[in-house]
């Protein structure tokens, strides 16, 4: 996720039901009504990724089975099975399984964020004869997030000797800017879900999940539903997300609060991040990820760097301060090395789980910025350029393929260290 701090700003960066099916139409209710990224999906370039992709078909296919429910329970199957099998088309594409559904690259994210949101969009004006509350709408849309993003299916074999490796990623962002945004962390997500990695100490099996950039999901809690059951059990996870221009960040430290940057609603949130126990929230949580290995390795094309840079507000103090050497003591957050938006967020809420799950002397652990994902020369213009170019696909490919040496380094180090 681009970087963005409090001073600097951002650097980086349907359809009818089956003829069997009862009539359904859109909600009066003004909840009913498509959100802002939903409203985005009949531009244009996402209408060519979705061609692109085969991904065009996955709404109405949905809308098609939808239709045929008959109560909310089976509503709550059909959309679960309808999630589940969204991801995993996504997974088996960019992996090379199954037709590519027409031209597009393999290893986009993008066919499975604009599906998503056909999807979403049916259930918020679906209006079934049997009836449905806004409180069943609202379960349904949540379940729809949840396995569409890969979060609960998040599965490792039970074999001994096999070491267990958590990442996850992001929807694009900042499409309002350019609406042909991928984003190189969800691509890396699709890419790696399911796959191993050959260690110093044996194979290690990668999992993966998605999440979306909006500021009230992260304080429903979705990545702390998504993660806690997996920590105690896992070998190395680290979140990801795109960053700055060129580079690779593993970033040291992470602050407690959000900057207020727009998300993909278009919403701002400038506050201490929202987290159970207040009380007890600490300012910075800090990586336990092997730095200095992954630092040191040769891992790709793009160079690796150990930020240890924040923002803060001194003890005693009223005013920001960036400190390159990380956060002084009783300094109130600003921005983390990642920043103050989604992406520190993710890191924070991340390792101070942690830390409360009693697992930072055990348990490596942190963020990983990625260099932001650009066009080749000539497609830089979001009105005129085209939604892909082969220095583009390359430079995601080359990111995908770095984060995955990163992965095995600090498996590595994990065991010789």
């Amino acid at each position: 996720m681009t970087y963005i701090r409090v001073q600097l700003g951002a650097l980086g960066l349907a359809l009818l039901t089956g003829l069997a099916a009862p009539p359904a139409h859109a909600a009066e209710d003004p909840a009913a009504a498509p959100t802002v990224e939903e409203r985005r999906l009949d531009k244009a370039a996402p209408q060519e990724i979705l061609a692109r992709s085969g991904f065009a078909t996955v709404a109405p296919e949905f809308v098609r089975a939808l239709g045929k429910a008959r109560s909310y329970g089976q509503a709550e199957r059909v959309v679960e099975r309808q999630g589940a099998r969204l991801w995993q088309r996504a997974v088996d594409r960019a992996q090379g399984r199954g037709p590519a559904g027409g031209d597009l690259s393999r290893d986009d994210d993008r066919p499975l964020y604009w599906a998503r949101l056909g999807m979403t969009r049916e259930v918020r004006q679906w209006e079934p004869q049997f009836g449905l509350t806004e409180a069943q709408r609202t379960r349904l849309l949540a379940s729809l997030e949840r396995t569409s993003r890969g979060q609960d299916t998040i599965r490792y074999p039970h074999s001994k000797g096999i070491k267990r490796i958590l990442v996850t990623g992001f929807d694009p962002f900042t499409l309002d800017r350019d609406i042909r945004i991928s984003n190189p962390s969800g691509a890396t997500a699709l890419a790696l879900d399911g796959t191993v990695i050959e260690t110093a100490d044996g194979p290690a099996r990668v999992e993966t999940a998605v999440f979306p950039v909006r500021w009230q999901d992260f304080a429903d809690g979705t990545v702390e539903r998504t993660l806690r059951r997996h920590l105690p059990r896992v070998d190395l996870f680290t979140t990801v997300s795109q960053g700055r221009v060129g580079r690779f960040d593993v970033e040291r430290t992470n602050g407690a609060w959000r900057g207020g940057f727009g998300d993909n609603e278009n919403l701002s949130r400038t506050e201490t991040i929202p987290v159970t126990d207040p009380a007890s929230q600490p300012q910075w949580t800090s990586t336990t990820l092997p730095y200095k290995d992954i630092v040191a390795a040769s891992t790709g094309r793009f160079p690796v760097y150990d930020n240890t840079s924040v923002t803060e507000i001194p003890a005693g103090g009223t005013t920001p301060v960036v400190r390159p050497e990380g956060p002084t003591p009783g300094s109130t957050a600003r921005a983390g090395g990642g920043g103050d938006y989604l992406s520190n967020e993710i890191a924070y809420r991340a390792t101070l789980l942690r830390d409360r799950l009693g697992l930072t002397d055990s348990l490596p652990g942190g963020h990983v910025h990625t260099p932001v994902l650009q066009f080749g020369t000539g497609n830089t213009d979001p009105a005129s350029g085209t939604v892909t170019d082969p220095q583009f696909i390359q430079n995601r490919l080359d990111i995908i393929a770095q984060v995955r040496s990163i992965l095995k380094v600090a498996a590595d180090a994990d065991v010789t260290d």
